[in-house]
């Protein structure tokens, strides 16, 4: 039978979201359905309520979460009731260029569950992501299941859904960061700490966290920079190349996504380094920079999606580190909420307080 359970729904651009009824169909084939436990509040569900994403409202928000299987549809076999899951948003399909050629990770043909969620009177919602798990349940992908060690902490292992994941494959997938390397990251949320956590997780040897906020600068320090830098009261591209002898870091990761602060990272980096954006800029924002610079410069830019996670290889490594008090996820997790405090925790956003707000379910 189908389910009815509560969820956190935007309705309209810009709109207060609010706590309705919604039906969650049996699963079909591929499906399952997850009894989600923690789902942290993360930019892009407010980017979906401002319609930042698309305007195929009504949004069911929510997508960084870990909770328990309870239903499975035909065909399904890598996870059963009672698993403990992280949701991911990145279902490969095994079939596209890029999966044939063994690069799953760049999948190009990524799926969510066919069937719908649905409103009472049978509207149908578009779930953040494919996931949708600002709700006591929600239907997904198999695919979109990827099943960890049952002693983590759901709150913070919901967390390497998006964001943390995003952050800490931007150091290790996408940056290729190793032992001795000097790595400068601009912007420092929950994306960009997570940077900072990868690169000291790789074994960088100098790690320089650049905000404009004290208060980031001295939780970026706690997650493992080395250097900080105010870049309000002191220009980042000298100040990072005076802590790397002159040269210039090997890795600048610009979590922020806009194109001062690319350029700052751009600028910020040793002859063939590497710039890797994680940052994700808005539509109407464009970037000039003179090409010989970036011919004369050499190494690679880069763009990082999802961190270049593959989550059926990383979620399970990185949950493991956790487990090991290797990988400080808890300090990600700055305050749990209830359902109906969503928009509340979007309102905290603008103040900078937090790394991440979790709805605890």
């Amino acid at each position: 039978m189908p389910h009815h359970v509560r969820g956190v729904i935007a309705r309209a651009k810009g709109e207060p979201v609010a706590v309705e009824t919604i039906v969650v169909p049996d699963p079909g084939p591929g499906e399952a359905v997850v009894k989600v436990q923690a789902c942290g509040v993360c930019h892009t569900d407010l980017h979906y309520r401002d319609g930042g994403i698309n305007d195929d409202f009504p949004f069911l928000l929510g997508h960084e979460a870990a909770g328990v299987v309870e239903e499975v549809g035909p065909g399904v076999t890598d996870v059963e009731p009672g698993d403990f899951v992280i949701l991911n948003w990145r279902a490969v399909c095994g079939r596209c260029r890029a999966c044939r050629r063994g690069r799953p990770q760049y999948c190009f043909d990524t799926h969510n569950a066919a069937q719908k969620m649905t409103l009472l009177d049978g509207t149908e919602l578009s779930p953040a992501l494919g996931i949708g798990a600002f709700a006591e349940k929600t239907l997904v992908a198999a695919g979109q299941c990827t099943k960890v060690d049952p002693a983590a902490s759901p709150a913070a292992a919901g967390l390497l859904g998006c964001g943390v994941m995003a952050g800490i494959g931007a150091a290790i997938n996408t940056g290729n960061v190793g032992r001795g390397d000097t790595v400068a990251v601009i912007g420092c949320g929950g994306v960009g700490d997570a940077a900072i956590l990868g690169s000291h997780l790789a074994g960088a040897a100098k790690v320089i966290a650049v905000d404009i906020d004290d208060r980031k600068l001295a939780t970026a320090k706690s997650l493992g920079a080395t250097h900080t830098v105010n870049s309000k009261e002191t220009d980042p591209v000298e100040a990072i190349r005076e802590l790397t002898g002159g040269f210039g870091a090997d890795t600048v990761i610009e979590a922020v996504g806009r194109p001062e602060t690319y350029r700052q990272a751009f600028y910020a980096r040793d002859l063939a380094g590497t710039v890797v954006l994680v940052g994700v800029p808005t539509p109407e924002m464009t970037l000039e920079l003179p090409l010989l610079d970036v011919f004369g410069c050499g190494g690679a830019l880069k763009s990082s999606w999802y961190g270049d996670c593959l989550p059926s290889r990383d979620f399970p490594m990185l949950i493991d580190l956790y487990l090991q008090g290797r990988l400080d996820l808890d300090a990600f997790v700055t305050e749990t909420i209830a359902l109906d405090e969503v928009e509340k925790a979007f309102e905290r956003m603008h103040d900078g307080d937090v790394l991440r707000s979790v709805v605890m379910l």
